[in-house]
Formats: structure tokens, C-alpha cells, sequence
């Protein structure tokens, strides 16, 4: 086996970008030239002793490498920027691809396993949270997103399994994670499905199976759950309710419900209704 090659701390700083938003990439890179280069420039103070001698000597080695590295950290954070944004839009293509699999030929049981993580987390991203890929070291690396929604924190495992079914110990090691870390709920994604185990021992742990066959609801986009009436149905009602949601966590049908206590007391929201085995909730537009 070949031993893998160490990598430098640009290297390591591209790589630490290229996880980070494209933009924030931009203004870390504008950030870090001004504090090197102001450091770089600014005048050296005059020595009136050895000591402040020595200090000088200490100072001008270290405005030296600010010097140089005034250009190459900016440098490498732009590079990773650029490897983030061509890499979401990659992910975004990946997405459509496996979307319409008979056009494109890309399935989601013909993809990589790290191409299934990176469709998972651009899926979960279209939900609106935010997701840091956590890049695991193999097809069964762990937890292999984090997303956040507000001050909620959700953890992800990616289980690209064809032919046999996610049993009950992954759920449970998952579980373990879950509260080790301190996440709010988790989702245990696979293009196969689950043990009758598994399944049970989700229930009322705030942890959400994806199966292949919901994942490929998602990847459609299917979040229309009422059809438009027609516009020469003559029986239509004049005003509605607006169509139902579909939940962000688990893309179940969501009601209308009153809160009962905190700051908006007696106002209404979208809450799932599959509360309390999930809290997902979204503002209401009556």
C-alpha cells in the first residue's frame, strides 16, 4: 500500500477553503493581504539598547515573512474559493443530473460514494440549511455532513448501500453521535432501504430515515402536495388556504398550528405532523 502524501500548509489552507462558501473565501483572502501587508510595511521601531536590539532582530524576520506571505495566503484562499464555487456548481449538476437519470444516464446507485455524499448535501442545502461537508475518509466515514438550520445542528451519515438493507446497529452507533456531540436530530440517508430494527429504533429519537425512494422525491423536487384546480372549474372557491408545505427535516405534510408559549404566543406556523417525533416548522403567510 502506498503511503499517502503529506500535505503542506498551503495545501492544507486551499483545502480549508475550498470547504468554505466561495464568498467567505474572497473575504478572508482581502482580510488576511491587508493585516500581513500592513504589517509588512509599517515602520520598524528604532533600537536604543540590546535588547530592544534583539527585538528589532526578531521583528524584521517576522515582517520578512509577512512580506512574502502577504500574496501567497491571499493566493491560497483564492484558489480555494474558486475550487468552492466551481464545486457547487458541480454539485448543482449532479443534482439535475440524477434528476433526470434518463436523459443524463446518472442514477443514484451508479454514482461514486462520495458523489452520493456530495448530492445528499446539495439536496439538503435546497431545503435551506447550511451544510459543511465533513469529508470522510471512506464509504462508511461517519457522520459526513453537519447542517445547521438557526442554532440547530443536524448530523448526516451518507450509506450508499445497493443490496442489503441499513440495520439497526448503524442507527444506533448513529444515535451515539448524536448525543455525543449535542445535535438537535439526525439523518441517516441511503439509496437502499432499512431493517424493521432500524426502523423502530428510530422512532421518537428525532431521527429521520431517508430511503432511496424518498431521497429521489427530493432530488425531484416534488413539494407540490395539492394540485392547482382548474381555471375553468366554475365549483372552485374564491379564497383558500395555501397549499400545504412539505416539512424541511422530513418532507412530510405540515399543519397549521398556534403556539402556546414563548414571544409569538398565539401565532400560527407550518409545525410537522409527525410533532414531537420531528419539530420541523416554518413561518405561516395567511
Amino acid at each position: 500500500m502506498s503511503r499517502r502524501r503529506k500535505t503542506t500548509p498551503i495545501e492544507a489552507l486551499i483545502e480549508l477553503a475550498a470547504l468554505l462558501p466561495w464568498w467567505l473565501g474572497l473575504i478572508l483572502a482581502l482580510a488576511a493581504y491587508l493585516l500581513l501587508h500592513s504589517y509588512a510595511t509599517a515602520p520598524a521601531p528604532v533600537a536604543q539598547d540590546l535588547h530592544q536590539f534583539g527585538e528589532q532582530a526578531g521583528g524584521m524576520v517576522l515582517r520578512s515573512f509577512a512580506m512574502v506571505f502577504q500574496y501567497i495566503v491571499p493566493f491560497a484562499l483564492i484558489i480555494g474559493a474558486a475550487a468552492s464555487f466551481f464545486g457547487r456548481l458541480k454539485r448543482k449538476k449532479l443534482v439535475a443530473d440524477v434528476a433526470n437519470a434518463r436523459e443524463s444516464g446518472r442514477t443514484v446507485d451508479g454514482i461514486s460514494w462520495r458523489e452520493f455524499e456530495q448530492l445528499v448535501g446539495e439536496v439538503f442545502r435546497r431545503k435551506g440549511f447550511s451544510v459543511t461537508e465533513t469529508g470522510g475518509n471512506g464509504p462508511d466515514g461517519g457522520v459526513d455532513l453537519v447542517l445547521q438550520m438557526g442554532s440547530d445542528k443536524y448530523l448526516v451519515q451518507c450509506k450508499q448501500w445497493k443490496a442489503i438493507k441499513v440495520g439497526v446497529t448503524v442507527i444506533r452507533e448513529f444515535f451515539g453521535v448524536m448525543a455525543a456531540q449535542g445535535a438537535a436530530g439526525g439523518f441517516v440517508v441511503t439509496s437502499g432501504t432499512y431493517t424493521e430494527e432500524a426502523k423502530n429504533f428510530a422512532q421518537g429519537r428525532n431521527i429521520q430515515l431517508v430511503d432511496g425512494v424518498l431521497l429521489k422525491r427530493w432530488i425531484a423536487n416534488r413539494s407540490t402536495t395539492e394540485p392547482a384546480a382548474p381555471a375553468n372549474d366554475k365549483t372552485a372557491p374564491t379564497a383558500t388556504l395555501p397549499a400545504a408545505p412539505l416539512c424541511p427535516l422530513c418532507s412530510e405534510v405540515m399543519t397549521i398550528r398556534t403556539a402556546k408559549r414563548g414571544s409569538n404566543v398565539g401565532g400560527t406556523f407550518w409545525g410537522c405532523s409527525k410533532f414531537p417525533v420531528c419539530r420541523g416548522v416554518r413561518g405561516y403567510e395567511g
